[in-house]
């Protein structure tokens, strides 16, 4: 895909790792050196900050679970977002979130104005609903398999259906394969009762996720913390139902078009997962609701309102430049 009109790159090879502590440890060099150009906004795609000395600065928090999970994370995350993420984002002119959860946690955990955040929600994918839900199929999981998404408690759950049913859907597991220390849970799916039932595919493009979806009976997300929850929101458009977790924003972006079950206990997705099995009239109710939910996502949207907000961010940086000068 081509960049849109009047969008360009500026390609510096800098080592990643060493431009990350110089940017999140000694906030240089600013952005205007790197690229020899001014700008009006600069605009990090994570919680720190991207230096500059003249620019609105703009950084996106997806979701603040590293603050309580730390131990979740690896490298750069690890070693500066939990020290530094407050002191970032008071300092940032704007910060963005995908959703009113997040936006909540930013304000409750570091203290930010209300004024000072703004929701720009993830769009839903341009994928065409399917004419009826699958009435076999697998059970699907999309995400990465880290502990914050909580695949040990959707194995304790599937290993109780497989108890209880003759005849239970394959498990797929759909993301980034679990690093060592992640997967303590991962010999678990090569033994009984699991042989031959789960499947681990590892990493899979956008083009082979829709087909998963769409061989799918019902979508599961026992996140145990979401900043938004894309999965949910790209099997609802597709018309596929979907369990999810009651925490974070999953509820926000599921509301009542899915079943929500408690992350903590597997008895509630077994439950839910049944529920939607055998009742047909279910199915059906949430798919409809589904689709409806889906349209209220939008990626125009979301870019529309990304720019709204680097235009504001713009004029308030200005106005902030102005009465320092002045004093």
């Amino acid at each position: 895909m081509g960049l849109p009109s009047g969008a360009s790159t500026i390609d510096r090879r800098i080592p990643v790792r060493l431009l990350n502590f110089l940017w999140h440890r000694m906030e240089w060099p600013p952005i205007e050196t790197i690229t020899q150009e001014r700008f009006d906004v600069v605009h990090s795609p994570h919680p720190l900050l991207l230096p500059s000395r003249e620019a609105a600065q703009i950084v996106t928090i997806h979701d603040l679970d590293f603050l309580d999970h730390p131990g979740h994370t690896t490298n750069e995350i690890r070693r500066d977002y939990r020290v530094l993420v407050q002191k970032h984002a008071r300092r940032a002119t704007q910060i963005v979130v995908p959703s009113l959860y997040t936006s909540g946690e930013v304000t409750r955990r570091l203290g930010i104005s209300q004024d000072s955040i703004s929701i720009c929600r993830n769009g839903s994918p341009p994928w065409s609903p399917l004419v009826a839900p699958p009435t076999s199929g697998h059970l699907l999981f999309v995400g990465s398999l880290t502990p914050r998404k909580n695949v040990p408690l959707l194995l304790e759950a599937y290993g109780i259906l497989i108890s209880r049913r003759g005849n239970v859907p394959d498990l797929v597991l759909a993301g980034h394969s679990p690093s060592k220390r992640d997967s303590s849970w991962l010999d678990a799916i090569y033994k009984p009762p699991f042989a031959g039932k789960v499947h681990l595919t590892g990493y899979v493009d956008k083009g082979v996720l829709q087909e998963f979806y769409a061989k799918a009976r019902i979508v599961v997300l026992p996140s145990l913390d979401e900043g938004f929850g894309l999965p949910a929101l790209e099997a609802m458009t597709l018309g596929i139902p979907v369990v999810a977790s009651n925490r974070g924003a999953l509820p926000e972006v599921v509301g009542d078009a899915g079943l929500l079950a408690d992350p903590t206990d597997p008895l509630a997705f077994v439950n839910s997962i049944e529920r939607l099995l055998d009742d047909q009239g279910l199915v059906a109710n949430c798919v409809q609701k589904g689709f409806a939910r889906a349209q209220l996502f939008s990626w125009k949207a979301s870019a529309e309102s990304l720019k709204h907000v680097y235009s504001e961010a713009s004029q308030k940086h200005k106005e902030i430049m102005q009465v320092e000068r002045r004093t």
